[in-house]
């Protein structure tokens, strides 16, 4: 049964995208969406109204707020892909904004971006102007919002059953993956560790077959989905790097902290980082060079559907 009563305020929708950003914050910044929405709905009392479910059978506060990401991203505040949510610097920046400001200026941005597409501002305006404090999806835009929120849970959906499959994996045949793709990517796997003791080294790759050609790789794989990788296991696989001509590469399911990516962008050495996510984008880019054995591994099938407008 709908309730007829507004669902909530600008000023409410503020106050749960605040409670977004307050999440990602705790999460380095970068979670899945699902692991966001969970943690806003760990934090903050939501009324009966908003935990309505829609004709999607999702919670009406869930669709608004997945909706209004749409005006952070413009913003600049988030970004968002393969079911990723990351909070930008100057979504951090917004933070500071006084309560009730960061959506109205996220808001702003969205017009701003819609009127550069030559469009009327005025057909731009997703909810009514603050002073009316009402951030209700008018009708109009409601439609927009289950479509894009079907979108999303799709794309989401796909990207955590490879996920899971990867995880599923044992370290060893995630090592195996690894190889799959960097031959794929065209770079020529001289070694793979054996089970037992790697020296911290689990592939070494090089740019031609008999390695002539620099940079060296060393390469860990980091099979692990509830741990990331922190800034001291980047320094340790810095000191392994012996010479100017060696780099580093580490591949982690359970992704990085942000003292390690900053360890890494900062070093002398030059050490790479690849997450989940970017590890998937990989394989989805480069699926047709991948040997059969790899395929087998990690099997894909592309599926097309009408992607949402930004309206």
């Amino acid at each position: 049964m709908t309730s007829n009563e507004p669902m909530m305020t600008v000023d409410r929708l503020d106050e749960l995208m605040r409670t977004v950003f307050e999440v990602l914050i705790q999460k380095d910044r970068n979670a899945h969406s699902r692991e966001v929405l969970n943690g806003v709905a760990a934090k903050i009392k939501l009324t009966p109204v908003e935990l309505e479910l829609n004709a999607s059978k999702i919670p009406r506060w869930e669709t608004n707020v997945r909706f209004h990401t749409t005006d952070c991203v413009k913003a600049g505040y988030l970004q968002k892909s393969s079911g990723y949510w990351k909070l930008t610097d100057l979504g951090l920046e917004a933070l500071k904004q006084p309560k009730g400001e960061l959506i109205r200026s996220a808001k702003r941005s969205y017009r701003a971006w819609k009127a550069k597409q030559g469009e009327d501002e005025e057909s731009t305006i997703i909810t009514p102007p603050p002073d009316k404090n009402d951030g209700t999806l008018p009708p109009e835009k409601k439609e927009v919002a289950v479509r894009r929120e079907a979108f999303e849970r799709a794309e989401e959906e796909a990207q955590n059953g490879i996920e899971n499959h990867i995880h599923q994996l044992s370290p060893y045949e995630f090592q195996d993956l690894i190889g799959h793709l960097l031959t794929a990517m065209g770079y020529f796997v001289a070694h793979t560790a054996p089970p037992g003791p790697d020296g911290g080294v689990d592939l070494v790759v090089y740019k031609d077959p008999l390695g002539t050609v620099t940079p060296r790789i060393k390469v860990q794989a980091k099979h692990r989905r509830d741990s990331k990788v922190n800034a001291k296991e980047i320094r340790e696989l810095q000191g392994l790097l012996q010479h100017n001509d060696e780099v580093g590469l580490i591949v982690s399911t359970g992704g990085f902290t942000s003292d390690a990516a900053r360890e890494a962008r900062t070093s002398a050495k030059h050490v790479d980082l690849i997450d989940l996510e970017r590890f998937v984008v990989l394989w989805q880019q480069h699926y047709n060079r991948i040997t059969e054995e790899g395929r087998n591994m990690l099997p894909l099938a592309p599926l097309y559907f009408l992607a949402p407008s930004e309206d």
